[in-house]
């Protein structure tokens, strides 16, 4: 599902047959509701220190490392966004290598919270785990993905209805390990209300009062996270702006500042919604090539240097698109402009051997999901399939990640077959991070991160209701091998950072 404020009425179809039986999202004050609620539950006979532990989910899992998420909430109670009214509650896996015998343990950093964030480290490439999360001695229960058949907490079925539940690490990639890079995209710096679906009667999730702007804390969570995971470069892959407001683009770049230097350590492509606009809002930016006054090109790249480019990073080619190089209102499909599409032949007809990764905002391929795939949900038709078959003849080619989409989903096309397409979820939302690709020299992993500040933790919990509280049966990803791959591949030409 893209950018959400345009949609076909295809997808609105689709939209709300799923829908129709979920109750809707208010927007209501979170103080009064919280406030209602537990009033309600009172009256009800609810103990409003009973803790019950929801939503686990296995996040991150490398041959080494697994991360786990989950929330508690009081039950019988409602925030105001048809979720539990947040309880601190104190958190605990245990696992081992039997589900008999789960005798390790791990715990939440920090104290109590309702928002518990697990990482259990030390483990054995190509081991399967068995393990319970709990919280105030109740084990949680993992987020349900019916839609899509997925499994939210291992990568097998648990073992029994409570668990334990199972994953099994990979093996590593081969060879030394060179450098990483933070693969991210959708910081929509600027937006006030998230999940908001244009012509429906569907209400979007805003933050509670009081607290700092919720595309400010997920960025500014994103670049502490990948700076703390190793991270030695980041590119964001567009939509870095809610509407390319002048003071939104510009604290979209001060933020970004915070990991490195542009163009040199961070590299940023245009969104949809980073295109030229019309109005007095952007006036005082440089004319737009397509239209309006270009605001986003003016702080990112210049009036006069092409919004799209190459660079490369320790024999790493990467190439950064503009897939919304033409006129329109941002809501219809992705487009180069012929400009563009002869420069990108050329350059990777020039590399055609080197190894390349090429990001831009629009994926090239979007299947399975529930919420539709229409035309705006990629690159037009024509370009994506003439960019397919151009990689299939350009070896070097081996990561494509795109964006707009607000989801983590691994696509391989036949007719590209030696390219992962990845798509990576919205930084600003649930779930809310980053895929951090450790290059090796035998070959690469992607490994999905959640910001794991405070308030990152608190907006992602938050925002996960967006959709009638349907949203992670599509951002998650189904499987956990959507936001969690190893790849074998030649990459020893490169030199590490």
């Amino acid at each position: 599902m893209p950018c959400r404020c345009h949609v076909t009425r295809r997808d609105l179809l689709q939209w709300s047959a799923l829908i129709a039986a979920a109750p809707l999202v208010a927007c209501s004050d979170p103080d009064e509701s919280a406030a209602r609620a537990t009033a309600a539950a009172t009256t009800a006979g609810v103990d409003p220190r009973t803790v019950s532990p929801v939503n686990l989910e296995l996040v991150t899992l490398t041959e080494t490392s697994a991360v786990l998420t989950w929330y508690s909430g009081i039950p019988g109670t409602d925030d105001g966004t048809k979720r539990m009214l947040p309880k601190p509650a104190d958190g605990q896996v245990s696992y081992g290598t039997s589900p008999s015998r789960l005798t390790k343990t791990a715990h939440d950093k920090g104290g109590l919270t309702p928002y518990h964030y697990v990482e259990l480290t030390g483990l054995e490439p190509g081991q399967t785990y068995y393990y319970r999360a709990a919280s105030a001695g109740k084990t949680a229960a993992p987020t349900a993905l019916p839609l899509v058949n997925g499994n939210a907490a291992g990568t097998a079925a648990p073992v029994g209805a409570d668990g334990p539940f199972v994953f099994t690490t990979p093996q590593p990639p081969a060879g030394r390990h060179l450098f990483s890079i933070a693969l991210c995209n959708d910081l929509h710096l600027g937006e006030t209300v998230a999940g908001l679906v244009g012509g429906t009667t569907i209400k979007g999730i805003s933050q509670q009062p009081g607290l700092p702007k919720y595309p400010e804390i997920m960025l500014e969570g994103l670049v502490s996270e990948a700076t703390a995971r190793g991270a030695n470069y980041l590119l964001a892959a567009g939509d870095i702006s809610s509407e390319a407001r002048t003071a939104d683009v510009s604290r979209a770049r001060t933020l970004l500042d915070r990991f490195g230097t542009y163009r040199q350590d961070y590299f940023v492509a245009r969104g949809n919604h980073d295109r030229a606009h019309v109005g007095a809002d952007y006036a005082a930016c440089s004319p737009g090539e397509w239209q309006g006054n270009d605001c986003f090109r003016d702080d990112f790249f210049g009036a006069s240097t092409p919004t799209y480019f190459s660079h490369d990073l320790h024999g790493l080619h990467v190439v950064g698109l503009d897939t919304y190089d033409k006129a329109g209102n941002g809501g219809d499909a992705g487009g180069m402009s012929p400009a563009q599409r002869s420069w990108l032949a050329a350059d990777l007809k020039a590399h055609r051997d080197q190894p390349t990764i090429v990001f831009g905002h629009h994926p090239l391929v979007v299947n399975g999901t529930p919420f539709g795939g229409g035309p705006s949900s990629m690159l037009d038709a024509t370009q994506a399939t003439e960019l397919l078959a151009t990689y299939a003849s350009t070896p070097g080619v081996f990561l494509h990640h795109a964006g707009h989409t607000h989801r983590n989903h691994r696509t391989v096309s036949a007719a590209a077959p030696g390219v992962v397409l990845q798509e990576v979820c919205a930084a600003k939302e649930y779930p809310g991070g980053f895929s951090l690709l450790r290059v090796h020299s035998g070959g690469y992993a992607l490994n999905f991160y959640k910001s794991r500040t405070d308030l990152a933790r608190q907006w992602s919990e938050r925002s996960r209701q967006e959709l009638s509280g349907l949203w992670p049966q599509f951002s998650l990803g189904a499987a956990v091998s959507d936001r969690n791959s190893v790849t074998t591949r030649d990459l020893s030409g490169l030199t590490p950072a």
